[in-house]
């Protein structure tokens, strides 16, 4: 038998044995002592000229972490700013982690949060503001961290083609005669006094309560003097005094509620706002990277009980995640993504589709293609990093609009992010993967958390994290506190 196993096994076979054991680092290390064992007792002079011709390419530059949970459930919602997920799977960082990962889609963000704080989602793609809100008194109520920043920028406002048609004539033109953008809201601030003198109340959609898409949406018609509503203890549709009625659609959605009449616009991330565009039912008119440049979109979110009672699987899938992040933002990479995001067990979208946001363009009007190169930016910037400058901003939108009813003293908005906001798990990653040589030392930013002072806003108001009572108190529309 064993004089039998030695004839068998030829060059090829070997090498595909080697190749499949690759994909588990549990037991690579087994399999190739094996199998070079048994190849050196063959004798064969080709096997070992093999054997030693391979070895240097099975080194690793992955340490892998003394893991505590190696299977892990994470999920997401069908949405291009996911991509971090599916690379860090598809390319194999996860496996090198000695992560073992499934990733699964949800149907909408309440059963995403839901299902991470009930312990059924290991972690999970989620809106920056839910971990924010649950931390902060608005919705349910729990412990929950996020170490990683998935993208900046990412999203548009799309309305439908009516709607368009009426707005056009306010926007302003260049030489050629095409719309010059940003598209302000005082373009549609005509359009919505019109059909409110027709008896029609204007109606608009955004994904959740406390995602970006309704902050960012309500700052760009806030922008141009269009009220979209406060939050009260009575209204938790956030409709009181609006001129604009906003409501939640989930984001794959959004287009068939476009067409079907119940909303004239809404605010969406990819590939929503491109598939309006290819169905003919609408006009994305202004991404959120003119709304606040660079702005951070999506985070990856874990429970603190899970993080606390797994440190080394925390910084392991922190690793996995920078490591998709910097894949993500190499320009060579993004047909490929793109491929891997139209798969069904991801995105789902056509390629074409995904590829009009995500290889470097955004189309406005249908044929109006024009350069976006930082619509979806997934690792420069220091985009992974979880600022406190970032979780902070969506805390003061949570108390312009009155989703935190009460005022709060200054320091309470640093003191809450620092529980929910975790750097210091991303530096310990960040700081392997240069020991590593997987990210250069000048990627990992010198920072005290705290991004600079900012105008690049539509409106051009000036942010400081370090003054959230100032920041609120600058805007005509909202509420206003006692510093």
């Amino acid at each position: 038998m064993y004089l039998y196993i030695c004839q068998k096994l030829s060059i090829d076979t070997y090498i595909k044995l080697k190749l499949y054991t690759m994909k588990s680092l549990l037991t690579k290390s087994t399999w190739i002592l094996s199998l070079g064992l048994l190849l050196s007792s063959c004798g064969g002079k080709e096997s070992k000229k093999a054997t030693t011709e391979e070895v240097p390419a099975e080194a690793s530059k992955t340490k892998t972490l003394d893991i505590e949970k190696p299977q892990l459930t994470f999920g997401f919602i069908k949405l291009t700013d996911m991509a971090p997920l599916a690379i860090a799977k598809e390319k194999g960082f996860f496996e090198e982690e000695g992560l073992f990962v499934s990733v699964e889609a949800q149907s909408n963000w309440k059963n995403v949060l839901d299902r991470v704080i009930d312990g059924q989602l290991d972690g999970s793609h989620m809106l920056a503001g839910q971990p924010i809100a649950t931390g902060a008194g608005f919705g349910r109520q729990a412990e929950l961290v996020t170490a990683f920043s998935m993208d900046l920028n990412g999203n548009g406002i799309t309305v439908s083609n009516d709607v368009w048609a009426k707005m056009k004539p306010n926007v302003p033109k260049d030489i050629d005669g095409k719309p010059i953008h940003p598209i302000k809201a005082d373009a549609l601030k005509p359009v919505i006094t019109e059909y409110k003198n027709k008896g029609n109340a204007f109606k608009m959609g955004m994904v959740f309560p406390v995602s970006t898409h309704n902050y960012e949406i309500r700052y760009w018609l806030a922008a141009a003097g269009i009220n979209p509503g406060m939050y009260t203890a009575d209204n938790v549709q956030g409709q009181i005094g609006a001129d604009v009625l906003l409501s939640v659609t989930p984001p794959p959605q959004m287009p068939a509620t476009l067409e079907a009449g119940t909303i004239y616009g809404y605010c969406v991330g990819e590939p929503w706002n491109q598939q309006a565009v290819f169905k003919g039912i609408g006009v994305p008119v202004v991404t959120n990277y003119d709304i606040w440049k660079n702005n951070p979109e999506k985070v990856f979110v874990m429970t603190k009980k899970f993080v606390d009672e797994n440190p080394n699987t925390a910084i392991a899938v922190t690793k996995a995640l920078i490591r998709a992040g910097k894949w993500l933002d190499e320009p060579e990479n993004r047909a490929e993504a793109v491929k891997i995001l139209s798969m069904s067990q991801y995105v789902g979208a056509d390629e074409v589709v995904l590829a009009n946001s995500m290889t470097g363009t955004f189309e406005f009007e249908k044929g109006d293609k024009r350069e976006m190169p930082d619509f979806n930016v997934f690792y420069k910037y220091n985009a992974t990093y979880p600022f406190y400058s970032d979780g902070i901003w969506f805390l003061t939108q949570m108390r312009r609009w009155g989703q935190i009813p009460n005022s709060k003293p200054a320091d309470w908005y640093a003191n809450t992010i620092k529980k929910i906001y975790r750097p210091d798990i991303w530096k310990k990653a960040a700081d392997l993967l240069v020991a590593e040589g997987n990210i250069p030392a000048a990627d990992v930013p010198k920072t005290d958390g705290y991004k600079p002072v900012t105008t690049d806003f539509i409106d051009g108001t000036k942010y400081d994290a370090k003054d959230p009572i100032g920041y609120i108190n600058s805007f005509k529309i909202g509420n206003k506190d006692k510093k």
